[in-house]
């Protein structure tokens, strides 16, 4: 006679260059400019030479250019996109009512004087030699070709501008309110559109993310004597320009008059930024066989604390430069600058503009340097493979660092993975990058990765889709493949994709090549849609001597599953279920051993499986122990038994 137990559990219920790879080409571009900065009208003239290299298959019968400081107007697309958005409201902390839009935009720009606009106005452009036409389009300019450009072809643009710095509202601007700073100089050019087998991309300047194209910068920058610059490049006059840039022990030669011109060159970037101010400080900093670091932040006279934050920067990226190029990939440049500007943090080749010297801020923008200054991908179109990325690095980085900081003697490496015991999890659950994917699950307001940035409908939901889920996505990917390989696809893809702007495909092509696991499920559940995860122990009974477990899925997204059972005697066992999509197996994690049992088909809402113990001897279960899996309610997946 058999004998069944059976325990129903409704847990579920609510319980407490050219062409980067076969067949994918890249245009290339070579920019020489030359600037003129009046500081006391914040106007400038500019002349840009531009060559420009179409590599792709297709004719090109007219450009575009981005025009980016015209959104600092009243009425501009970005001033009207802010203001409606701050007509959602949410309940924040404390039930306090918080508008929706961009707390450093709100209705600034619709208040803007004619001497605090920015604009960016052409005076002339000339293809080859030849006089083209163009029409401006707020933050676009289109330009009509005289003559095409062929596949294969190369031309040169010359072109005269002219711009006005915008008072500092968004990245860019003059006199920033809240840290002094004169001079943050972003979108600062007439910028070529890129072109890629999409096509253009000129995207209007509404709020946020870029796409530039790879190629050299000449920059040479003229303003008064007095102001010191921090950007992108290699300054090619250290020894007539001075400020800390010499070489040490050497005598500075500047030129006479009341201006100075810094001559940089960056080679195989997409973008140029530079700051300036008279108050400057300058330290600096050489990293044996590595770049220089330069951090640059506004002179607070008789403020020790900050001075010491601004060198603990400098100290920081040091120190956490080898870690990073072990898990992250090697940083190819000479130099990185960390430059007080802006307002708040802000990427660019081979530097950052950053508010205050906070190093969540400080780690977070140079690890934008390898997920969007050297892979790139289209953040419009995939904000989530920048800012996510980066957001994951970040706190590793950031917890790397503390642990240099508090045991700097210590040999042991810290893992880019999750430990094990399920107590060490409980903070990464519940702060940080899973929390706020949480937050946005559960609010209703959730819209797929695949939206276009700035097409959310708000931007509570891009922030978090963008830089909680997107950073979410690489953690649960190492538990879907285990911690190590997606170590190993990490750098696979940085050394393979490096300067070729990949996208999502391109990504998880990789990660099944480094694991022998398909994945394109998880791109297509995780990226395309906002269907949740949520398991649950359903039920289990004892069966001819053997324990048997019931799961069930709750949620709409399938997921592999890890099993973790204690029993009375001390013992324990990890049960492995492989979801049938993945046509593979993760490898075993930490030398546990574990029991791995037929896939789970997602078609099937439940599974049921056995292990050779008595019921009487499970003291406990728990469906993903590691807590690396984003279920949206753990409640129902551990269950321990009081025998």
């Amino acid at each position: 006679m058999k004998r069944i137990l059976l325990i129903a559990l409704f847990l579920y219920g609510g319980l407490g260059w050219g062409y980067a790879q076969s067949g994918k080409w890249q245009q290339k571009v070579k920019y020489k400019m030359d600037v003129e900065l009046n500081v006391q009208t914040n106007r400038f003239l500019g002349k840009q030479k531009l060559e420009y290299w179409n590599n792709s298959p297709d004719t090109l019968h007219k450009v575009f250019y981005h025009l980016y400081w015209n959104a600092f107007q009243p009425n501009s697309m970005m001033d009207t996109r802010s203001r409606e958005l701050g007509k959602t409201e949410f309940h924040g902390s404390g039930n306090q009512v918080v508008k929706d839009w961009d707390s450093r935009v709100r209705d600034r720009i619709l208040h803007l004087k004619p001497d605090e606009i920015g604009y960016q106005k052409i005076l002339s452009l000339k293809m080859n030699g030849v006089t083209q036409e163009f029409n401006t389009e707020e933050t676009i300019l289109q330009v009509t070709l005289t003559k095409p450009i062929l596949p294969g072809s190369k031309v040169v643009f010359d072109m005269d501008f002219e711009a006005q710095v915008p008072l500092q509202i968004r990245r860019a601007g003059r006199d920033n309110p809240n840290t002094g700073v004169r001079y943050s100089m972003s979108q600062w050019y007439p910028k070529l559109c890129a072109y890629d087998e999409d096509g253009w991309h000129p995207n209007p300047y509404i709020a946020r993310e870029f796409y530039g194209v790879w190629g050299d910068y000449e920059v040479n920058i003229t303003l008064d004597k007095n102001y010191i610059i921090g950007g992108t490049g290699y300054l090619q006059n250290a020894q007539q320009i001075g400020y800390g840039y010499e070489s040490k022990g050497t005598q500075v030669t500047r030129p006479s008059g009341n201006t100075l011109t810094w001559r940089f060159t960056a080679p195989n970037v997409h973008d140029f930024v530079w700051a300036a101010d008279p108050q400057f400080v300058h330290i600096k900093r050489e990293i044996p066989k590595g770049p220089t670091i330069h951090v640059l932040y506004k002179n607070k006279p008789n403020n020790t604390a900050n001075d010491n934050a601004w060198t603990e920067v400098a100290t920081a990226a040091v120190t956490v430069l080898p870690f990073i190029e072990k898990h992250f990939g090697e940083y190819p440049y000479k130099q990185y600058s960390f430059i007080q500007g802006g307002d708040g943090g802000m990427e660019y080749p081979m530097a950052t503009l950053i508010q205050g010297p906070g190093l969540g801020t400080a780690f977070h923008e140079w690890m934008h340097s390898w997920y969007q200054m050297m892979l790139a991908t289209d953040e419009s179109q995939y904000a989530w493979m920048d800012e996510g990325f980066t957001s994951y690095a970040e706190e590793l980085v950031s917890a790397y660092y503390q642990q240099q900081k508090s045991n700097p003697t210590s040999n042991n490496e810290l893992r880019a993975g999750v430990p094990n015991a399920p107590e060490a999890h409980l903070p990464l659950y519940q702060s940080g990058n899973y929390a706020g994917y949480f937050n946005l699950a559960k609010s209703g307001l959730e819209e797929p990765l695949t939206t276009h940035a700035d097409h959310f409908n708000t931007n509570f939901a891009y922030s978090r889709a963008a830089y909680s889920k997107g950073a979410v996505f690489l953690s649960q990917l190492g538990y879907i493949i285990s911690d190590s390989l997606r170590d190993k696809t990490l750098l696979a893809y940085y050394r393979q994709w490096r300067f070729k702007n990949p996208n999502a495909d391109e990504f998880i092509r990789v990660a099944e090549r480094v694991s022998d696991i398909q994945l394109d499920w998880y791109k297509e559940y995780w990226v395309n849609t906002t269907k949740t995860i949520d398991y649950a122990i359903d039920s289990l009974w004892e069966q001819d001597g053997k324990t048997k477990i019931r799961l069930r899925r709750i949620g709409q997204m399938p997921m592999p599953i890890d099993v973790q059972l204690q029993f009375k005697d001390g013992s324990q066992l990890t049960v492995y279920i492989p979801l049938f999509s993945m046509f593979g197996v993760k490898p075993a994690e930490n030398n546990i051993p574990r029991s791995i049992h037929d896939p789970w088909k997602w078609t099937h809402p439940t599974y049921v499986f056995d292990v050779d113990k008595r019921l009487i001897d499970v003291r406990s279960i728990e469906v993903d122990p590691t807590w690396r899996m984003a279920d949206v309610d753990r409640r129902n997946n551990k269950l321990e038994l009081k025998w």
